[in-house]
């Protein structure tokens, strides 16, 4: 059965202990004649479980099991393979990118053909075994020493101070309001960030385009408002999830998201950064944000605002793929199944009927002469509470 992660991110994991108690019940299992099986967490929408009292999707009992067979004997050696270099990355300690690991097990393939095997013909394949390797012992890929490039999202306020914990025991103190016009930029462990404010801020906005953030700091948002700013660059990374997580707990400050009206931006993004994902079912604990709230783009903005929208075509291929997976996760998804979320199901639901989108932007039409339109907008719909 599959543990709680919430209990793993609370006790101290000795890795290479679990890792070497992993090899010798393999080993074991091969001396006395039997097949090793390696077992992991599935993750996949039928393990999610979603509970709104937690508000992020953690994993059910169902696991991965791999066999040691003809057809898995590659797979089983490649786990061990890759175990012992990040292992030894661990030991080191030092860091790579799950790219620069590929390469590294190219390098020792190439040094040694009993390797030969194991090699790997492009990133995915290794990637795979990474991830199995995570779901397997359920930590964090930060853990095993592996970062991915993700960054943070794009972070703008005049109250906020960042702490970091470095690596070597010392603190480094970013005060945001020292850097002009450059973003703050933190990177993937929000974990080692502690954050506090040189004054009361009010709320955080959250963005889906990184244009739109820049324009709104540009044209003075975080000037005339106590808040912070921060871009997600589309489809939130780890980064940019684990980052409005930390702002979210340390803060307790209200978190709003501003985004395009339509069902990718509901199920891709907005969900992802509130309750995570199901494909990263272990980590969802630390690198979600379940208090974030859909400010908009609303359907009542459409009218109220009279702005400006697109039809969506099912004879359109991106369109029809869009709108079968919205029908797909008002049946199967429990996080809009979920009452709790039953305003988000009802936008999808109106997506649905009314087949049109209308994007973020479309605010800057609304008084084209007045350039903090969009900030007057977004502040009258949090003071007057129009958000899900």
């Amino acid at each position: 059965m599959a543990k709680n992660p919430a209990t793993l991110r609370k006790s101290d994991k000795d890795i290479p202990k679990m890792a070497v108690k992993i090899c010798d019940e393999m080993l074991k299992d091969l001396e006395n004649a039997k097949r090793p099986v390696l077992q992991a967490v599935k993750c996949s929408l039928d393990n999610s479980l979603y509970n709104p009292k937690v508000g992020y999707f953690t994993p059910g009992d169902k696991i991965v099991s791999t066999e040691l067979n003809v057809s898995s004997v590659q797979k089983m050696a490649r786990t061990v393979f890759f175990l012992d270099i990040m292992l030894g990355n661990i030991k080191s300690g030092a860091v790579n990118t799950k790219r620069e690991l590929y390469y590294m097990a190219k390098g020792f393939v190439k040094s040694d053909n009993y390797l030969k095997p194991l090699d790997f013909d492009d990133q995915n394949e290794s990637d795979a075994v990474i991830q199995f390797i995570c779901d397997m012992m359920q930590v964090y890929r930060e853990e095993m020493n592996c970062y991915a490039g993700d960054r943070g999202g794009q972070t703008f306020s005049k109250q906020l101070i960042v702490t970091e914990s470095l690596e070597d025991g010392t603190k480094a103190k970013v005060d945001l309001s020292t850097l002009g016009t450059s973003p703050f930029q933190p990177k993937n462990k929000p974990q080692v960030f502690k954050l506090s404010a040189k004054s009361k801020i009010d709320f955080c906005l959250v963005v889906e385009s990184e244009g739109t953030a820049n324009t709104l700091v540009s044209n003075g948002f975080t000037k005339r408002n106590k808040c912070i700013v921060v871009g997600a660059q589309g489809v939130p990374s780890n980064g940019v999830r684990g980052w409005v997580k930390t702002i979210q707990d340390q803060l307790k400050n209200p978190v709003y998201f501003y985004g395009d009206l339509d069902a990718y931006t509901l199920q891709n993004i907005f969900r992802t950064l509130k309750a995570g994902s199901a494909a990263s079912l272990i980590r969802n604990q630390d690198f979600s944000a379940p208090d974030v709230k859909f400010l908009g783009v609303l359907p009542e903005d459409v009218k109220k605002y009279d702005l400006h929208t697109y039809s969506v075509h099912e004879k359109n291929a991106a369109d029809a793929r869009s709108l079968k997976k919205a029908r797909d996760v008002l049946q199967n998804d429990p996080f809009f199944q979920d009452k709790k979320n039953k305003k988000l199901a009802d936008i999808l639901n109106w997506l649905l009927k009314n087949k049109v989108r209308c994007e973020q932007q479309s605010v800057f039409s609304v008084d084209p002469k007045d350039p903090i339109m969009p900030e007057k907008i977004i502040l009258e719909k949090i003071k007057r509470g129009s958000y899900v």
